[in-house]
């Protein structure tokens, strides 16, 4: 809970074209005919994976099939114009490039020739048909495939980048330079996650009873980082990561569609809608950060801050026990329905930290409860908590820890501590705009 205070394979495991076809790669000889293709693909393409997948049954090879069909997309829209029903085209040009694929391979296990059977069409345009099978399917197979990239069978770093990918539609030089990580590094993720997934047969089904509820975690939790990373960059020189954020609650409310019965899901929405509020605000003219209590709440987005309560609304409404999804949105909405930091009820807010720490064993909840503590009862209550946390050990290198206590002190009076404080939360933070913002306040003891 930081977002208020994460190459090649083997010749067969990859495509038969390029693995990153976009439309920006070709000569923009076409403008308007590669504008077309660039949104029909980011709307439409993890549909298209979907709906490959549960016929093909691997997300590798449906992706690689998806891929295909882009190519041509790209290769014939710009002579011959976008067609009428653009999915289906490219659902229907995926499912003849499987064909051939299948048909070209030597050996075919039974899998292979069932799939190949499936997959035959007569000739002759059936884009009309294929939509409608896949219409038929779709938004099971969507939560299908978001249940596949999250699995948990997949590390963290690799649910991330497959849900980028698979979900979000996004390249994996976009994905690396979102993390600020090589475009290597995520390829040799993507390339080893399909591996991962064909190797554990991982089934392309919607999860029921128990394991359903561990593996929706799986995904909220990877939604939520890709949130976070984007709301508070853990690295590099900026504070905020606004495209990461927007890809985020882009794929929160998916998910609440797919599944409107699941309170949790409608509790992350919430959370992430009324955290975007404040982007505009968090940062001023020069990019540098503005804390909380700081901030001109006149900037902070109504809209978003409307659709976040009606959010949490509808997750009350569903009359589950609540999450920590759930809770922390209940938490942010305490902040977002304040029109001053005055009027804030950090009473209340003490209170749901003390809720979410029954649920979630994390000393970064009880870090966040201190600061609640602190403005509820003052300083003193906090800061003994804070120190509780420091003899503990677990935060010792989260730069955070510091930083609150510094705060803590500061509103007691002890500014030389507060700058030693402060100038060890910036050792350890490992963002520019951060660390000179800790800096910063370092000097502003130092003047007293």
């Amino acid at each position: 809970m930081r977002a208020e205070s994460q190459l090649a394979g083997d010749p067969a495991d990859q495509p038969t074209v390029r693995p990153d076809a976009h439309p920006d790669d070709h000569p923009d000889d076409h403008p308007d005919a590669h504008r077309a293709i660039e949104t029909v693909w980011r709307m439409e393409s993890a549909k298209l994976i979907a709906g490959l997948t549960r016929i093909v049954r691997d997300v590798g090879l449906a992706e690689e099939l998806a891929q295909e069909a882009l190519v041509a997309a790209l290769e014939q829209w710009p002579t011959e114009g976008v067609p009428p029903k653009p999915a289906a085209w490219l659902m229907t040009i995926a499912k003849r490039r499987g064909i051939d694929r299948l048909r070209r391979e030597e050996r075919r296990d039974q899998k292979y020739a069932e799939i190949a059977r499936d997959l035959d069409v007569e000739q002759g345009d059936h884009a009309a048909e294929v939509a409608a099978a896949l219409d038929d399917h779709i938004e099971d197979d969507l939560l299908r495939l978001v249940f596949v990239a999250c699995h948990p069978v997949l590390s963290t770093d690799a649910r991330l980048a497959m849900t980028l990918r698979v979900i979000g539609g996004l390249r994996t030089d976009e994905i690396a330079r979102a993390f600020l990580v090589p475009e290597a590094t995520i390829a040799q993720r993507i390339v080893r996650a399909k591996r991962t997934l064909a190797a554990s047969g991982v089934p392309f089904e919607i999860p029921e009873g128990a394991d359903r509820a561990a593996r929706l975690s799986s995904v909220l939790e990877v939604i939520y980082l890709i949130f976070n990373e984007g709301y508070a960059a853990t690295a590099g020189d900026d504070w905020l990561r606004p495209a990461l954020c927007d890809e985020a609650l882009r794929l929160g409310r998916i998910l609440a569609e797919l599944a409107p019965g699941e309170a949790e899901v409608h509790g992350l929405v919430a959370l992430m809608e009324i955290q975007a509020s404040r982007a505009s605000a968090r940062v001023d003219v020069s990019g540098e950060p503005v804390l909380l209590l700081d901030q001109d709440r006149g900037r902070w987005d109504q809209l978003l801050i409307r659709r976040g309560l009606t959010a949490l609304e509808r997750a009350d409404s569903l009359g589950q026990p609540a999450g920590p999804y759930v809770v922390q949105a209940a938490i942010a909405a305490c902040h977002a329905r304040a029109r001053t930091p005055e009027e804030t009820d950090w009473t209340r807010i003490v209170g749901l930290y003390g809720v979410l720490a029954a649920m979630v064993s994390s000393p970064v909840v009880e870090l966040n409860r201190a600061v609640a503590v602190g403005m509820a009862r003052g300083p003193a209550e906090g800061l003994a908590l804070v120190d509780a946390l420091v003899a503990e050990g677990a935060l010792a290198e989260y730069h955070l820890l510091p930083s609150v206590r510094g705060d803590l002190l500061v509103k007691l009076d002890r500014q030389e501590e507060a700058r030693a404080e402060f100038e060890r939360a910036a050792s350890l933070t490992r963002n520019e705009r951060e660390r000179s913002l800790l800096l910063g306040r370092a000097a502003d003891c130092a003047s007293g």
